[in-house]
């Protein structure tokens, strides 16, 4: 028993698993505020534009609920697709800002693992002048050991 538990610490305690705990959080976070955006800013919006219906609202109604007074005997039963246009509509923002961060990410780590870049070649008058110093220098270096 002590053994599994010390082998699971070791396990919880890696980076890559305190990383991902994080990143889940974050997850659960930064999805409640793209849901707050999407039904508080972008559907209501949406709404607005196809004649004022909330989606949230929409369903197709299977079985009316059976009402006695104030008594429930029955509940109705309804495919709630506007709910479902809703939370496709969460997800579709969420995949869309997932990828430009990854692609942001991407093109920083491109950015880091660029190559440095070779100066170009001189022009070849330059090259020239260069080859004829090298040469002078070595013939006056034979002059003077003779």
């Amino acid at each position: 028993m002590k053994k599994t538990l010390e082998e699971f610490k070791k396990f919880a305690m890696r980076g890559n698993v305190v990383d991902m705990a994080v990143g889940v959080i974050i997850g659960g976070a930064f999805g409640k505020i793209v849901s707050s955006i999407v039904g508080d800013i972008v559907m209501p919006a949406v709404g607005v534009l196809v004649g004022g219906v909330s989606f949230t609202d929409l369903k197709l109604v299977l079985k009316q609920a059976v009402v006695e007074g104030d008594t429930v005997i029955s509940p109705e039963v309804a495919i709630n697709y506007g709910n479902f246009i809703q939370v496709t509509f969460d997800f579709l923002i969420i995949a869309v800002a997932v990828f430009l961060l990854v692609k942001g990410i991407n093109s920083l780590n491109r950015k880091k693992e660029a190559p440095a870049k070779t100066p170009p070649a001189p022009p070849a008058d330059i090259q020239l002048l260069t080859e004829i110093r090298d040469l002078l220098k070595e013939q006056k270096k034979d002059d003077l050991q003779k």
